[in-house]
């Protein structure tokens, strides 16, 4: 038996418990949009070739181009079914749509009919399809990430001068504040978000194994180069001369390989803000009625980073599939790329499900200052740093190896300290700059830092 397709029975949590959550993606991503953006670059090419002066190719009227153009403006799940019903017929997707426009305007356009898919490999116009599709893709990305971005600038702003005890390796360590560590979140995620629209998006419409062969044979005295460059540039593109059958997929490597680096990042965020729950450090806003355990009534998760993390890992397994895949292909194609391709949306739908759950898990957060401030007053001996550096200045004797002793794999009393800093033959100056310091003072330029993201 058959399980009737909804959203409790879909296979995808995208399709099925995130189904919300990706339903954008659907008018970019899905069979329907593909089909519609082979409806678009069938019709610009051929409204594109009507204008080359071909004898046998009048100019198409200007009332039949917006005609033409409107079968995707008002394209519908009923076109889409036609076109999938006449493919039933040909086994062949592309062919499909170039009948259903043949149907639906073939007798307006006579014997420019014809000229549909003219000199067309399926691939001129799969590609063209894929690389708009990718550009409203990374639109959406963009947009969640620079949601991300403006949260994590905020409290970079906010808590700018809040002391916070540093780890590394897990161990306390030399101190900071709370906004200059979402200010280095905030800095490389701004640099990954640069480098995901930096990315150019390449097309190319030159034939079967990109030479124009065809192309030239039927009318070897057009420029059928520059032809296919104005028509890609014009749809916003940019056009790629050297191809064989496909485009070689190396820019999709490069835009799939910066999407996984920004995922890295909030991956990265992710488990440091769970580490930082755990520490007490932030806690999360309540919301009414919700559950944290079955069993154990006092808990509050840090359900939407562990969700983030999660789906994050399973973007960037796609992601990076994707990037090394698409761009081998055997001889001058295979269609190993083309059953991949039709996953584009799996990799963008698990990012965006990944940057949701993040966006919320950020927008939970309190800072806890009273526990913040205790890490740091029980934290003594992170100023066996600026002791021992001090010493070094004024050219006491082994200065590290002194704090060593005094600190190492042990906690230290202020008291403990300060007798230790008024015995050291340093300027009185010095030793009274190191007795008024304590681990909340000594941020170094950290609240600046912060500021500045």
């Amino acid at each position: 038996m058959s399980l009737e397709l909804l959203s409790l029975t879909a296979i995808s949590p995208l399709d099925g418990r995130y189904g919300r959550q990706t339903g954008e993606l659907r008018d970019v991503f899905s069979e329907f949009a593909f089909m519609r953006e082979r409806l678009r670059v069938e019709i610009e090419w051929l409204i594109a070739l009507s204008a080359l002066g071909l004898p046998e190719l009048p100019p198409l009227p200007e009332s039949l181009q917006v005609d033409l153009r409107q079968l995707v403006v008002h394209f519908s799940i009923e076109d889409c079914t036609e076109i999938k019903t006449i493919e039933a017929e040909t086994n062949h997707d592309v062919k499909a749509v170039e009948y259903f426009i043949k149907a639906r305007a073939g007798a307006a356009l006579g014997k420019a009919a014809e000229f549909i898919h003219f000199a067309c490999t399926s691939e001129d116009i799969n590609n063209v399809s894929h690389a708009l599709m990718l550009e409203r893709g990374r639109f959406v990305l963009q947009g969640r990430l620079r949601a991300i971005h403006a949260q994590l600038r905020e409290y970079a702003h906010l808590y700018a001068d809040l002391p916070m005890l540093s780890r590394t390796h897990g161990q306390p360590a030399t101190p900071t504040t709370v906004g200059k560590e979402f200010a280095n979140v905030t800095a490389r995620l701004g640099n990954a978000i640069d480098g995901i629209a930096r990315v150019p998006l390449l097309a190319k419409m030159n034939g079967a194994v990109g030479n124009f062969n065809a192309h030239l044979a039927a009318c070897p005295g057009v420029d059928w180069e520059r032809f296919a460059r104005e028509l890609i540039e014009g749809l916003g593109l940019t056009f790629n001369p050297h191809t064989i059958q496909i485009e070689p997929h190396d820019y999709m490597a490069e835009l799939f390989d910066a999407i996984a680096r920004a995922n890295t990042i909030l991956l990265d965020l992710d488990r440091d803000l769970w580490g930082y729950i755990a520490l007490g450090y932030f806690k999360q806003k309540l919301k009414a009625g919700e559950v944290g355990s079955s069993t154990m009534p006092h808990k509050v998760n840090p359900i939407d980073f562990e969700n983030s993390e999660g789906n994050l890992g399973l973007a960037n397994a796609v992601l990076r599939h994707l990037a090394e895949k698409l761009p081998v292909s055997r001889w001058q194609r295979d269609l190993t790329d083309s059953t991949v391709l039709r996953n584009l949306g799996v990799a963008f739908g698990y990012s965006l499900v990944a940057y949701d759950a993040c966006l919320r898990g950020l927008r939970k957060l309190e800072v806890n200052e009273t526990r913040l401030r205790a890490d740091l007053d029980d934290a003594w001996e992170v100023l066996a740093e600026p002791v021992q550096t001090v010493m070094r200045r004024y050219g006491v004797e082994n200065p590290y190896e002194q704090l060593k002793a005094l600190t190492r794999g042990q906690g230290i009393t202020r008291d403990a300290l300060h007798a230790f800093i008024r015995g050291l033959s340093i300027p009185a100056e010095a030793r009274d700059r190191l007795l008024a310091l304590t681990p909340a003072d000594y941020l170094g330029k950290a609240g600046e830092l912060a500021r500045r993201a």
